[in-house]
């Protein structure tokens, strides 16, 4: 039988709020089996962009990354907000060890090609106006692949891998990539080492039908259920995309996922995706 392994990702709003990022680690510790955790920090990136005079462009809730906004990031995933995470867990007695995708050659990616999205009429969340736009993002990673083997042995080895969300393309240059993505990419790989179940954490109790009502959670969603829901227009957003990443983990191997509040990493509570 295998070993279960917990994979945690936590969003950034979580682990810049000094309360919230405490209790996380608190019942991250606390927890009995193999564990990896994917950490985000969006906002942060933004905030320390901002003091610097950069300015954060983003497009379809995803960043544009040109090179002065690669360091930043560079700088407060990989170092500001990892490193604080690693020394809040060690000093939970754990042996956290902080990764990017270069670190070990544990992830590699390659730079995300132009796309063609949809162009917004009014801004930010106006009807499509029926033409698109083609889309640069910048020093972007798309995940080629995730190597297993090393994770594993660090696993095994005692250690708690802490993911920042950057990767790199071989040929020594850092891409910023989706912490979902990097989160479910790590699980899919891990699985035929590992019973796997995936944890996506956030500020919200889990996928809710009403966006302001905390109790309204919809325990389970299966795939049908996802694409009415999306088409009723109760899962948009940044919530799509995180659904996607959990759907594509569930048909890779992974044998649980479940999407909940930072509070209840235990899955207790929240959705389960199906």
């Amino acid at each position: 039988m295998s070993q279960t392994l917990n994979i945690i990702k936590v969003g950034g709003g979580v682990v810049e709020d000094a309360a919230s990022l405490a209790r996380l680690l608190e019942q991250f510790a606390a927890m009995p089996e193999r564990k990896v955790l994917v950490h985000g920090g969006g906002r942060l990136a933004t905030s320390v962009a901002a003091s610097l005079g950069i300015e954060s462009r983003m497009v379809g809730g995803r960043r544009i990354t040109d090179e002065k906004m690669l360091q930043v990031v560079t700088m407060v995933y990989g170092g500001l907000l990892n490193k604080n995470i690693v020394a809040g867990l060690q000093a939970k007695g754990l042996k956290a060890i902080g990764l990017t995708g270069a670190d070990g050659d544990v992830i590699r990616s390659h730079k995300r090609p132009p796309i063609a999205l949809p162009k917004r009429g009014n801004g930010e969340g106006a009807l499509d106006d029926g033409t698109e736009q083609t889309v640069d993002f910048g020093f972007v990673g798309d995940v080629d692949k995730v190597n297993a083997q090393f994770l594993s042995e660090l696993i095994e080895g005692g250690l708690v891998p802490v993911f920042a969300p950057l990767t790199h393309d071989g040929n020594g240059h850092i891409l910023n990539t989706n912490a979902d993505t990097i989160a479910s990419s790590v699980a899919c790989a891990l699985a035929g080492h590992y019973d796997v179940t995936l944890t996506f954490c956030f500020e919200k109790a889990g996928v809710l039908r009403d966006a302001d009502d905390e109790s309204s959670v919809i325990p389970l969603v299966n795939e049908e259920q996802f694409q009415r829901l999306m088409a009723e227009g109760v899962i948009s957003g940044g919530m799509i995309p995180k659904m996607e990443n959990a759907f594509d983990a569930l048909h890779r191997g992974v044998r649980q996922v479940i999407i909940t509040h930072s509070d209840n990493i235990d899955g207790s509570r929240g959705t389960s995706i199906k």
